[in-house]
């Protein structure tokens, strides 16, 4: 009976240890670096689960697209958006207006829905309505948020630095998080290319 209760219980610590949750890249290529007001965040993106989304964000911030990008809809408690590449760049062409209804120019992006819930700092993308929409705009998670399961495309998780974005200015609850003077991703780079 003994070998039994061992057996099972190395299959579920195994089991638990493979889970996609807690495998997180720490390759220099997958990991994102975002400097904020702060200091550093540090996020394991996750090309294993969204391959796709992924590399729409390398290429983004290999051209220096996210540098200088407002937080445009932080709510306190939920989660911290930016990423609005065409509206939301606080040193050319910011449109309080339009922040988050923007994209790339790289098109959007088919969903890529995994099983990775959304815990307190993971990385997920923005979308409209059209599951398949996600393109440029992203966002953190400040606490669970098991709503966003399923329905959103994880990509990654942050690994360090999350007392920077719990430092982010927040927005009118009343007026679904937009922010008035607003935050910014003051630049952004992937880990291998330093």
């Amino acid at each position: 009976m003994k070998s039994i209760s061992l057996a099972a219980a190395l299959v579920m610590a195994f089991g638990i240890l493979s889970s996609p949750a807690l495998s997180q890249s720490t390759d220099p290529e997958d990991t994102l670096i975002i400097e904020l007001k702060d200091g550093e965040v540090e996020i394991a993106l996750r090309p294993d689960i969204a391959p796709q989304h992924v590399q729409q964000i390398k290429t983004l911030v290999r051209r220096g697209a996210y540098d200088n990008v407002a937080f445009h809809r932080v709510i306190d408690g939920f989660m911290a958006q930016t990423g609005d590449v065409q509206y939301g760049n606080l040193e050319q062409g910011y449109n309080s207006q339009r922040a988050g209804m923007g994209g790339s120019d790289l098109g959007n992006i088919p969903a890529e829905f995994s099983d990775v819930p959304f815990e307190r700092g993971t990385l997920g993308m923005a979308r409209a309505q059209d599951p398949n929409s996600a393109n440029s705009q992203f966002f953190i998670t400040f606490a669970p948020t098991p709503n966003l399961n399923g329905a959103y495309t994880v990509v990654g998780q942050v690994v360090s630095g999350m007392e920077h974005v719990d430092n982010i200015k927040r927005g009118d609850r009343a007026s679904n998080g937009a922010v008035t003077d607003p935050d910014r991703m003051i630049s952004v780079r992937i880990a291998s290319d330093e």
